[in-house]
């Protein structure tokens, strides 16, 4: 096999474990010695052992002189484990090739340098772009201390989310929805606003088998509502099978706020914004505080709109339907003021784009996101 291809194979093990590592990268490391794999691993969850140690310990005496694929850079500090750097050392591994260095600046390269100084050579770069886009939330994280936030938009072909008489079921088919179950699985927090809770009390869990995981992991319900009007009775509020915020602000009766806390659910109060909405980019710092590191954001219209109006996207996926619902009354999956010159829409890099049933996925970036990769050379 050829090196690439055993990067890649330690990539997509660290990619089953996403969602299940936050706040930590997913990592996949793969040894190979004289041509065959002698021991795989990767990062299960936070407070577990390192991919490394996994494979290291599969590989026990023949990881001495081999050669270590790993996604990310090995860590050099003592957290909960020790550093696996050092680890690397112990066992006398020949050779490490890392995707990428630790996005953290105050840590990047150490790993590396800990490696080179027992005389280890060391590759750094293989496969970077898909490393760093397996671990774009912690990277962002580590670099602007602020959640990623992902927009999930499920639309007509010509961009409705409803028709005039406000029927949505169902625009996308089967597929895009079970997508939708597996992005919930991998972003800590799932957002909505308080219209989605009045319109549909949805249930905001993910109900998806991931391969290798007992169960999905479940991300946090946010809901945003300026007034403090989501029904005691929800499922936001009664389903306990994970946390829901509801971010509010002083226009929120206290009793509704005090009924709410009792019920079991978070209540984070955000500033206003000309007294009238949340003020986004605060609300999401506070977020942030309570450990979300990343957000879906699902809608509805309103919410979306709110996103882009504050330029506070960094990833879309664009779910579109096979239909078309015209009318200028319809919903529009995007709502909000929106732009009135064209060169102030957000720069988009589109990703992907894949059909699938009859259905199309877009996966798209915003160009000047913040925290994204750049490569450091050391």
């Amino acid at each position: 096999m050829e090196p690439a291809e055993y990067m890649k194979k330690a990539l997509e093990l660290a990619k089953t474990a996403l969602g299940y590592t936050t706040p930590n990268p997913a990592v996949g490391c793969v040894i190979v010695k004289d041509g065959e794999i002698v021991g795989t691993g990767y990062h299960h969850k936070a407070g577990t052992p390192h991919a490394e140690v996994w494979a290291l310990r599969e590989a026990g005496e023949r990881a001495k002189g081999a050669t270590v694929y790993v996604t990310l850079e090995p860590c050099a500090h003592y957290g909960r484990t020790p550093p696996c750097a050092r680890t690397l050392v112990e066992k006398g591994v020949g050779k490490v090739v890392m995707a990428m260095l630790d996005p953290n600046p105050l840590v990047a390269g150490k790993g590396a340098a800990i490696l080179r100084k027992a005389g280890i050579a060391v590759e750094v770069g293989l496969m970077s772009k898909e490393a760093a886009q397996l671990n774009e939330v912690f990277i962002k994280n580590m670099m602007v201390q602020k959640p990623f936030i992902a927009i999930k938009l499920a639309q007509s072909l010509d961009g409705r989310t409803a028709s005039r008489t406000g029927k949505s079921q169902w625009i996308t088919n089967e597929w895009a929805r079970s997508y939708g179950h597996y992005l919930r699985s991998i972003y800590d927090g799932i957002l909505v606003g308080i219209n989605t809770v009045l319109t549909d009390n949805p249930l905001l869990t993910s109900r998806i088998e991931r391969p290798g995981q007992d169960a999905p992991h479940q991300p946090v319900r946010i809901v945003l509502d300026t007034k403090g009007r989501t029904p005691l009775n929800s499922l936001v509020v009664t389903d306990k099978t994970t946390q829901t915020i509801i971010v509010t602000t002083s226009l929120c009766p206290v009793e509704k706020m005090k009924a709410l806390k009792e019920a079991g659910v978070r209540v984070i109060l955000a500033p206003l914004q000309d007294g009238k909405t949340i003020y986004l980019p605060d609300a999401l710092q506070l977020l942030h505080d309570e450990g979300l590191t990343s957000i879906l954001v699902e809608g509805g219209s309103t919410v979306q709109g709110s996103f882009f109006d504050a330029r506070l996207v960094d990833k879309i996926y664009a779910f579109m339907g096979d239909k078309v619902i015209g009318g200028t009354g319809a919903l529009p999956s995007v709502g909000g003021c929106g732009v009135d010159e064209l060169d102030e829409c957000l720069p988009l890099v589109y990703d992907s784009a894949e059909l699938h049933d009859n259905n199309v996925l877009i996966t798209a970036y915003n160009a000047n996101r913040e925290g994204a990769y750049v490569h450091w050379h050391h």
